[in-house]
């Protein structure tokens, strides 16, 4: 049960203290979230023990001896005392999601934006600084990202109930969290949800045309279904997606498959083109390049009468293939 006494509400820079790398993921202990919930820590574990089919071992795990010796020899703060109960478990980001539909009240609410503002603001570091860490892990970290978005809708969808969800969707509203955000049919939704909402649509194919394609254009397609193939069109202006960086990607994940044509310099406005010229069609008009949506105020539209659109979807399959350097 919730305790709200001796309580305050956590600012950035203290959660950031309380994450740590563990198996190569970023992670934070069960006690940690407790105490930011105001649960008592068993409390807390109860309430997963409760919902544990919404717990997979990717979301959280227990600690192994070995582990807690070195998480304590490295960071003599953390919130650890295995001498009086069995060893810590941490929850991954996925996890932290999770946990924040099963934790009720305004204080699990509150505290809840300022996790999702932490976890965002490390994302945003590491794709503004990415010579900081090589193109072959920029390229796993973006698409952990753009998964980690497709994780948060399917809880929503199958979760979170409809009173839940517009008060977490005008959260992005709040100051205290950085505006990524776009407005898709009128309903502001964070970027790269929208985006990965729109792609998981498709059933067969998705066409993108976008002349500003970068890494993140890649990351975000892969919340795409299995057996769907994507064109992107482009002339790849600045040259800002480069062959390294396709290699990468597709060596690793392969998904979907992903090949290249030129707009020749025709197009200005960008473009979503779902299942082209079959019973599931569906087009968007986006007023950005996807790999930077939400830094200003975007729209993302569906449009109604698709048939004025199939000769330029017609012409663009005509263009030559972009060879990326």
């Amino acid at each position: 049960m919730e305790n709200t006494n001796e309580i305050k509400i956590v600012n950035q820079s203290d959660v950031e203290k309380l994450i740590y790398t563990i198996r190569g993921q970023k992670v934070m202990l069960d006690s940690d979230l407790a105490k930011i919930y105001g649960y008592e820590t068993k409390r807390l574990n109860e309430q997963v023990k409760r919902n544990k089919r919404k717990f997979p071992d990717d979301f959280m795990f227990q600690l192994i001896d070995e582990e807690v010796k070195n998480l304590w020899s490295q960071n003599a703060t953390a919130n650890i005392n295995s001498m009086s109960r069995s060893n810590p478990f941490v929850f991954t980001e996925q996890g932290i999601y999770m946990l924040m539909t099963v934790l009720r009240g305004e204080l699990a609410y509150a505290q809840s934006i300022v996790l999702i503002r932490v976890f965002k603001a490390m994302k945003d570091y590491l794709s503004d600084n990415k010579m900081l860490v090589t193109s072959d892990e920029f390229c796993h970290l973006s698409t952990i990202t753009a998964q980690n978005t497709s994780d948060i809708a399917k809880i929503k969808e199958e979760i979170v109930t409809k009173s839940e969800l517009d008060k977490f969707i005008k959260s992005f509203n709040d100051k205290r969290i950085a505006k990524e955000y776009v407005i898709l049919n009128g309903q502001t939704v964070e970027a790269d949800l929208a985006y990965s909402e729109i792609y998981s649509l498709a059933k067969k194919t998705i066409y993108i045309v976008d002349n500003y394609i970068g890494l993140k254009t890649l990351s975000l397609l892969k919340t795409a279904q299995l057996g769907v193939t994507a064109i992107v069109f482009s002339d790849n202006i600045h040259n800002m997606l480069r062959l390294t960086d396709y290699n990468d990607y597709m060596s690793q994940y392969g998904h979907p498959p992903i090949t290249f044509q030129k707009t020749n310099g025709k197009y200005h406005d960008r473009y979503i083109i779902l299942d082209y010229n079959t019973r599931t069609e569906k087009i968007y008009h986006c007023g950005a390049s996807s790999k930077d949506a939400g830094k200003k105020i975007t729209s993302i539209t569906k449009i109604d009468d698709k048939t004025m659109y199939h000769l330029m979807v017609d012409e663009l399959l005509n263009n030559p293939f972009l060879i990326l350097n």
